[in-house]
């Protein structure tokens, strides 16, 4: 499917039914990706937007699922907080840009934390809910053997929930590929994000192509990555992922 979508469009292109100058073509986007490998410019700005990237996800996930428990733990919190979350996370984040430079930095920080804001909201609402999901039934027995609730959150709650927590993480791979390009987008110096608006302002629409499909590549390897977690959590838990 891919490589018949890349066919017809270098085809396009080479029949003049598209503009190569606008839509650059799979021939001339393997040229500059050569070039910029060559130059080592491929594998810094894919080294830095990959760090970026892998550390808000994992910064999300842990920050989510220890906000979710805390909820669920304590149920008047949750009560106050749960309409709360709702609200934030259908502000717009790109627009809290400019806050997050003062109170940040404009630099790696900056970019990290913005994705954080696109992903960590997403990872409390998914996982909490996950957590309230648990059958009636197995609580009532767990209620009935006069289990504490941290027996309960660490017997019942969590073992339960893992099949939840694992599409939540698939979903926080693309949040946070789109929060660090937004992020990059804003403040970076380097990054495919920084190459794909650099390419945009010289109007070399090689290069944002070019950069587009590495960005694409990379977040599918890092989804199959939690998909093979998945695969290995799900054999030792007995679920089926």
């Amino acid at each position: 499917m891919v490589a018949a979508f890349f066919g017809l469009w270098e085809a396009l292109t080479a029949l003049g039914a598209l503009d190569s100058f606008i839509t650059s073509s799979p021939s001339r986007m393997a040229v500059k990706l050569a070039e910029l490998f060559q130059t080592g410019d491929l594998l810094y700005h894919m080294g830095v937007t990959l760090a970026e990237t892998v550390i808000s996800f994992l910064l999300a996930t842990a920050m989510g699922v220890a906000a979710a428990i805390a909820l669920w733990w304590c149920e008047s919190a949750r009560k106050i907080l749960e309409p709360h979350l709702v609200i934030l996370n259908s502000l717009p984040k790109i627009a809290l840009g400019p806050v997050i430079i003062i109170w940040v930095g404009a630099g790696t920080s900056a970019i990290i934390v913005m994705a954080l804001l696109i992903s960590l909201i997403i990872t409390i609402i998914n996982s909490l809910q996950a957590f309230l999901s648990v059958e009636e039934g197995k609580l009532r027995l767990f209620a009935t053997m006069k289990a504490s609730k941290t027996q309960t959150l660490f017997k019942l709650i969590l073992p339960s929930a893992i099949p939840d927590l694992m599409a939540v993480l698939k979903v926080n791979v693309g949040l946070s590929w789109v929060g660090t390009i937004m992020g990059e987008y804003l403040v970076s110096k380097a990054g495919l994000g920084y190459l794909i608006i650099y390419g945009g302002t010289i109007f070399d629409l090689d290069i944002v192509m070019t950069a587009t499909v590495v960005l694409c590549v990379l977040a599918a390897l890092m989804y199959y990555a939690v998909v093979l977690t998945e695969k290995a959590i799900g054999k030792k838990f007995k679920f089926n992922s």
